[in-house]
């Protein structure tokens, strides 16, 4: 008897655009994610600041901007007025059993 083999899952697409309102899961992930970032950015600051080979330094360097670029880019997301957000989404009715 011959096993059947499933195709591997599919991965779902990243969202193009990032949703209009942050829930309180989102921001917990954000903030994590925000610590990270710039925990690995002053980590690769102050090694560069260490190094004395100029190769090395400037890697570091380079690491450090990539990470503080990422934790640009999540600040850029928490920048929304949440209320507001909130209040343009339309209303799901509720209906009464």
């Amino acid at each position: 008897m011959q096993a059947t083999m499933t195709p591997p899952a599919q991965t779902q697409a990243p969202i193009p655009v990032p949703p209009r309102v942050i829930t309180t899961k989102d921001l917990s992930y954000l903030k994590d994610a925000m610590s990270w970032e710039l925990s690995a950015f002053k980590k690769f600051h102050f090694f560069a600041q260490q190094a004395q080979n100029p190769q090395i330094k400037q890697a570091l360097d380079k690491a450090g901007q990539m990470h503080q670029r990422h934790y640009q880019k999540l600040l850029t997301h928490l920048q929304v007025n949440n209320q507001t957000a909130m209040a343009s989404l339309p209303q799901t009715q509720q209906s009464s059993q």
